[in-house]
């Protein structure tokens, strides 16, 4: 990092798609009080208190990988001993020597706390202009019916980025960061209670060939009618989610090798028998049951490498992880 940089007059530091500081100015480490080795290679929620946490999820992050940006956010950190930092946050995604990174720039914002203050002050003087006349409590009724508005106005918003964070927009169905947190959970639930369940991953056959043949936009629409289709066959308690591509991911819940082979026939028999139109569509299937010493990641790529056995051993059909091990 230069010089300019490193002793600019704000805060500067870059982050990994996952939260881990790569690069952090002297600027903002002398206004956190720490050291550069304590924070590069940490999570930037390290400098968060519980609630701040929650609101950099609930915001920043749906925010930033929605529109590659955030700006203007005002936001707290806190320092090495446990001192708030107000600051006004700005950050943009970018691809920097072929990966994803989010740099931000901070600028402590005491002076706003002051105005905030003032804004409270000018609010005690309606309150007690509200008592002296009813003029005034008239239109301080109406200004708390207006603050009402927009409070609801915002929790609606709020309530939208968050489902936006969650779902897939070309297809409806939940996305790959929403499967990925309920793996976790189910792993969890797995781990304390024993609850079994099954990853179903399911893919196009010869999808590349529908995009070349009738182009993407109706390639497009086949991966739409596929995520109502897979919807529909599902239970209410399992996950249906894009994973990307043409690949869907699927947690069955309380489910066990056997029943997971046979609910993964029936979504594959559902699609090859659907009418589809001018065009043929049938699906791969990939199955794995959770077991002791699964992580996220094992369990994932134990369903991914049967997807890979069924489309080597002739698509349109399901095959299961633990076939191949006894196989």
């Amino acid at each position: 990092m230069d010089i300019q940089l490193d002793l600019a007059p704000c805060g500067y530091f870059s982050i990994s798609d996952s939260g881990i500081v790569q690069t952090i100015n002297q600027t903002l480490l002398t206004m956190l009080g720490y050291e550069r080795d304590e924070l590069v290679g940490q999570h930037i929620e390290s400098t968060m208190s519980v609630s701040n946490k929650v609101f950099f999820h609930t915001y920043f992050y749906p925010y930033i990988q929605l529109y590659g940006h955030v700006d203007e956010m005002y936001f707290t950190f806190r320092t090495r001993d446990q001192q708030a930092v107000p600051v006004l946050l700005n950050g943009v995604r970018q691809t920097r020597n072929g990966e994803s990174v989010v740099d931000c720039v901070v600028v402590v914002m005491r002076k706003r706390i002051e105005h905030e203050k003032d804004i409270l002050h000018t609010k005690t003087k309606l309150q007690e202009l509200y008592q002296a006349t009813q003029e005034a409590n008239k239109e301080l009724e109406r200004l708390h019916e207006e603050y009402k508005i927009k409070e609801q106005a915002l929790i609606k918003v709020n309530d939208q980025l968050e489902t936006l964070a969650s779902t897939d927009l070309l297809t409806g169905l939940k996305n790959r960061r929403f499967f990925q947190e309920k793996m976790v959970e189910s792993l969890l639930m797995f781990q304390e209670k024993q609850r079994y369940f099954s990853l179903l991953v399911v893919d196009i056959d010869h999808f590349k060939s529908i995009n070349d043949t009738y182009g993407h936009p109706i390639g497009d629409l086949v991966l739409g009618n596929l995520a109502g289709l897979l919807q529909s066959v599902s239970r209410s308690t399992d996950v249906v989610a894009r994973y990307g591509g043409e690949e869907f991911v699927i947690i069955l819940s309380d489910c066990e090798e056997e029943q997971a082979r046979g609910i993964a026939e029936r979504y594959r028999s559902q699609v090859a028998s659907a009418d589809w139109g001018e065009y043929n569509i049938t699906v791969s299937i990939g199955v794995a049951t959770v077991v002791e010493e699964d992580t996220e990641k094992s369990l994932f790529q134990k369903a991914d490498n049967a997807l890979y056995a069924s489309k080597t051993g002739g698509r349109n059909r399901v095959t299961h992880a633990a076939q191949m091990v006894r196989s």
